[in-house]
């Protein structure tokens, strides 16, 4: 089951990144499936913590490479 968080991640990084949100899964691990450089992931976690409405330090995202890791992360915050 596809929680609200992860369906909403993965739509914005579809949208930011131009591409179907049909082809990302939760497992997938962000950094190979967007190929997106270290500038791009702070847009894009920029991108997050607006849509989110939270604030995600830095150590917490250590280790987090998949869409649903992230989710996770997200709604730790929530």
């Amino acid at each position: 089951m596809t929680s609200h968080t992860l369906s909403k991640l993965i739509e914005l990084a579809a949208k930011r990144f131009r591409i179907e949100p049909r082809t990302l899964q939760p497992e997938d691990d962000i950094f190979i499936k967007l190929e997106m450089n270290s500038f791009q992931a702070l847009s894009l976690l920029s991108d997050l913590e607006l849509a989110f409405d939270i604030e995600i330090p830095d150590y917490e995202l250590q280790g987090v490479k998949t869409f649903q890791g992230l989710a996770d992360v997200i709604d730790k915050r929530r």
